[in-house]
């Protein structure tokens, strides 16, 4: 095995990993966490998984336990900016030496594993969920928020028990390892689910929602859900922004804002909450409702509705799937429908690509670009979105651009400063786009 001296050989090493395995299964992510102590056992976890959301409740419930004073790991992908990102106490990311130490403490583990499993030794995921893992053992925060890779049953982080878990939302993405249906998908989210651990669920689709309550029941998990458990009314609010009023867990109705756009984060929002009180409750502890609303007002997710110019707007945000391209559609509807709107868009191929192009070019005030960038990997390519375009009917021309960097080129001489411009698509399109704006 090549030695890892630096921050750079613990990232090769790391990202060297083959990234899925044949057949799905635990048992290699158990051996390993064995052989390196069952550091998550030591720990007081969030579970969150979903289709949609997973990374603004995480950013929501960070904010929300902060406010009260708590320390808060949080486990995240992708990255957008730098890997360690992924690994962050109250918000500052791992820093390279830590990661360096964890990594060189792992890497023999992982040779030995490599050498005696018949299928080979820990996949990419399975070594960054133990890096998580062993670094906040080794800080000790108060709470550790896990965001689910992919799925939730066979998903690397799925070997704890959590005080509490959380299901955003079902929709349909990564179909080929999930199912084709919404119960099916339903069916591996659901899978976080452990016996006697309380479950928060968003919004969900009846037949997902039904598939997630027979898993619940069988697990005596008791179950929150919107309209029943908790409700999330809401207010009408100027453009940037949502609010609502919320009831639930001993809280009378109260208003709250949240400075993320779009009606689906009232949703996350109104999750994160009943979670966050779940876990007071539980632990004997007072919230303060004047702290809970500056939590909510003050958080940020990096690429995922993210205003980085006042005027023009310019929004970043990562919606790499039907589902989430939809919201964004019905938020243009709500919130911009008496503005242009020129969205600058670059997909992975293994999306629904075709779908994802319809809705946004169906609707009458957008000027659609749509581009191409790096891309992650030779195993995820780019779409070919001007192979797409033949295949469409859009309100107004779609346009094609050879790079993003000429989209923005193409969209400044066109747009007025009233005028919207929404850079969308793949998360690792927004990871490229982002440092264009943002240092």
């Amino acid at each position: 095995m090549k030695q890892i001296k630096t921050y750079e050989d613990a990232l090769k090493f790391i990202h060297g990993r083959t990234q899925f395995k044949k057949i799905p299964t635990l048992k290699r992510m158990r051996i390993l966490m064995q052989q390196l102590g069952n550091p998550q056992d030591k720990l007081q976890m969030i579970h969150v998984a979903g289709t949609n959301g997973k990374g603004s409740t995480v950013a929501i419930l960070r904010s929300l336990f902060m406010s009260q004073g708590q320390q808060v790991g949080t486990f995240t992908s992708p990255f957008l900016t730098r890997f360690n990102e992924r690994i962050s106490l109250n918000g500052e990311p791992i820093d390279d030496a830590t990661l360096l130490k964890l990594t060189q403490s792992v890497a023999p583990v992982v040779a030995r594993l490599d050498k005696t499993l018949a299928e080979g030794g820990p996949t990419e995921f399975e070594i960054v969920t133990a890096l998580m893992f062993l670094y906040f053992k080794q800080t000790q925060p108060d709470i550790v928020i896990v965001e689910v890779g992919i799925g939730g049953m066979f998903d690397s982080t799925n070997i704890i028990t959590p005080v509490v878990a959380v299901i955003t939302t079902i929709g349909y993405d990564h179909m080929r390892l999930l199912g084709n249906t919404l119960p099916e998908i339903a069916t591996q989210k659901a899978g976080i689910i452990k016996k006697n651990v309380p479950v928060v669920l968003g919004k969900l689709p009846p037949e997902a929602r039904e598939t997630i309550m027979a898993i619940a029941n069988h697990q005596n998990a008791e179950v929150f859900q919107p309209d029943e458990e908790y409700t999330a009314i809401k207010v009408n609010l100027p453009q940037w922004g949502a609010q609502f009023k919320y009831s639930g867990l001993n809280i009378s109705p109260t208003t709250f804002t949240v400075d993320l756009l779009g009606d689906y984060q009232i949703d996350n929002a109104a999750a994160a909450l009943t979670t966050f009180l779940i876990y007071c409750q539980n632990n004997h502890i007072k919230p303060d409702i004047s702290a809970i609303k500056r939590a909510l007002n003050q958080v940020h997710w990096a690429g995922r509705m993210e205003r980085v110019n006042e005027q023009p707007l310019i929004i970043l945000d990562g919606a790499h799937n039907l589902p989430a391209v939809t919201a964004i559609a019905q938020t243009i509807k709500e919130k911009f429908a008496q503005q242009e709107v020129y969205i600058l868009i670059a997909i992975l191929a293994d999306k629904q690509v075709q779908q994802i192009i319809a809705t946004l070019a169906a609707l009458t005030n957008v000027h659609l670009i749509v581009t191409t960038f790096v891309g992650p990997t030779k195993k995820r390519p780019v779409a070919n979105l001007a192979q797409v375009l033949s295949q469409q009917q859009p309100a107004n021309q779609i346009e094609f651009a050879d790079s993003w960097q000429d989209g923005l080129v193409q969209i400044t001489r066109q747009m007025s400063a009233e005028d919207v411009l929404l850079i969308t698509g793949s998360l690792y399109f927004i990871s490229e786009v982002r440092p264009y704006f943002k240092d």
